[in-house]
């Protein structure tokens, strides 16, 4: 789930099958119901239906957290390079950063800093279709050390220099990946 509007159709229609919601966030959502009075089969086709995904198991469910956070971090916050990716991520879950990237690693088959990356270039690429901020704004809004270092890496991830991207009249976006719209359930 990745909007407000989303939740809400699925809070109505959770609602339709006399499903009690105990908690509901994008992405996440603990459902309480009675199995004699509502079978699981149409909750789950509730869920397909409208095109996401259960997750029963903790460490995935986990994982999806995980994401979420990262997303936060890179896409809704004002970036502080100040503060270490790994703090911002420790802060949120009572674990250790390297259980959070083993775990992560384990299920996604990509580092947690590799997924830190590729979030960042998204945003960048956001950033630079925006075309309202300078390279080098967008370098330290991105908490980069130096333009040649976003640029670098920029090239990288994306087989393109900054210039080039630029100049693609159809931009290459690769979405913000929090699984395939996954629900959770306890």
């Amino acid at each position: 789930m990745l909007s407000d509007c989303c939740l809400k159709l699925l809070l109505l229609e959770l609602e339709r099958l006399d499903v009690e919601v105990i908690k509901a966030k994008l992405g996440d959502v603990t459902l309480s119901f009675n199995p004699d009075k509502t079978d699981v089969k149409k909750i789950e086709l509730l869920f397909s239906n409208l095109g996401f995904g259960i997750i029963q198991d903790k460490e995935k469910a986990l994982v999806e957290e995980i994401k979420r956070v990262v997303v936060e971090l890179v896409h809704y916050t004002t970036f502080n390079a100040m503060v270490r990716n790994s703090d911002f991520i420790v802060s949120r879950f009572d674990k250790s950063y390297q259980h959070l990237t083993t775990l992560f690693t384990r299920h996604e088959h990509i580092t947690l800093e590799k997924y830190i990356i590729l979030q960042r270039i998204e945003k960048v690429k956001d950033l630079l279709q925006a075309d309202e901020l300078s390279l080098s704004e967008i370098a330290y809004m991105m908490g980069y050390s130096s333009v040649q270092y976003l640029s670098t890496q920029f090239k990288q991830i994306t087989g393109y220099s900054v210039t080039e991207y630029k100049l693609l009249p159809e931009k290459e976006r690769q979405g913000i990946r929090l699984g395939d719209n996954i629900a959770t359930t306890e």
